[in-house]
């Protein structure tokens, strides 16, 4: 890894260790979608991706990257959900033991898959901060490794390999639509997307009410809230990493947030046209070509769906609304 900062090099290297093991997933288009929006868009399925989301692209990588002792310790995590799974799948597939500490409320679909995929499972409040001060303590007691959900060059260059996947699958893509939670799908992204098509526009989406990063970007200064206020649960940590802010505010061009309405409507729409079911936080960047269609008509656009990691009661309740 280049001086603690991912290159365009090491999301290449990612991308060849995670080969055969992850999904190059799809892109889904939508002639209804592309009708109301006056848009050529496309939906990079990453909710088709194994655990259900992108995040097994850097748990892997950044569990590949350890040294033998480093495993032997076994790893330990802090996640709302899809990083869990995804640190779980990687430790299993690298024989290596896993803790993930979840936040007091995590959805049950979401803990059931993290232990089906055999990790131990430990629970502290239910805020990033709150997780992450009980992964260092049982770290510092276990010795574990940690692996971070977000704030780290081999996750950020894993999850990279997504805007890899995209540029050789749309070459002549106008602009790319990321959801940003922590901050690691977009930073990889951004830079494997500037390094590969400069001309592109990457633009992170919020929801309106978990816009953090949005601030951060507008003030160019990380911004730490208090608590946030949303559907989407990747979205709930109270600010982006500090390696991620410093890598978006070199290679994204934009940020937009949404309305939690509209992401309920966008789920609703790939349930019913598309026959996918998506989590709130995969909705949003897709979302956001509705809210603010002036800027995306006419154009060849893509929106990243993160993952589709959610309980049938809980998608349901939220498609009655």
């Amino acid at each position: 890894m280049s001086m603690n900062s991912p290159t365009i090099t090491d999301i290449e290297e990612a991308a060849s260790k995670l080969a055969g093991i992850i999904h190059t997933t799809p892109l889904l288009t939508s002639r209804t979608f592309n009708a109301q929006s006056y848009t050529n868009t496309f939906f990079k399925a990453e909710n088709l991706q194994r655990i259900g989301a992108f995040k097994i692209r850097g748990a892997l990588n950044k569990i590949r990257s350890l040294s033998d002792e480093e495993k032997s310790r076994g790893v330990i995590t802090f996640s709302s959900g899809n990083h869990g799974q995804a640190t779980a799948l990687a430790a299993r597939l690298e024989n290596i033991k896993c803790t993930v500490v979840m936040p007091e409320d995590a959805r049950d679909s979401k803990r059931n898959a993290t232990q089906g995929y055999g990790a131990e499972i430990a629970t502290a409040g239910t805020t990033s901060e709150d997780r992450l001060n009980r992964a260092m303590e049982l770290q510092r007691q276990f010795g574990y490794t940690l692996i971070p959900p977000y704030d780290d060059p081999y996750i950020i260059a894993g999850q990279g390999t997504c805007g890899l996947e995209i540029v050789n699958q749309i070459s002549d893509v106008e602009a790319v639509l990321i959801p940003v939670g922590g901050g690691g799908l977009i930073s990889g992204c951004a830079l494997a997307l500037k390094s590969k098509l400069p001309s592109v526009k990457v633009i992170g989406v919020e929801t309106e009410g978990a816009d953090d990063a949005n601030q951060s970007f507008r003030r160019k200064k990380l911004i730490r809230y208090d608590k946030t206020s949303t559907i989407a649960d990747g979205m709930r940590n109270l600010s982006v990493g500090t390696l991620n802010f410093e890598m978006m505010m070199r290679y994204v061009d934009d940020m937009l947030t949404v309305p939690d309405t509209d992401v309920i409507s966008m789920m609703r729409f790939f349930f019913e046209r598309m026959k996918i079911v998506v989590e709130p936080t995969g909705a949003v960047a897709s979302a956001a070509i509705r809210v603010h269609n002036e800027r995306f008509r006419n154009k060849k656009v893509c929106a990243v769906i993160s993952g589709g990691n959610i309980g049938v009661g809980d998608f349901f309740t939220l498609l009655k609304n």
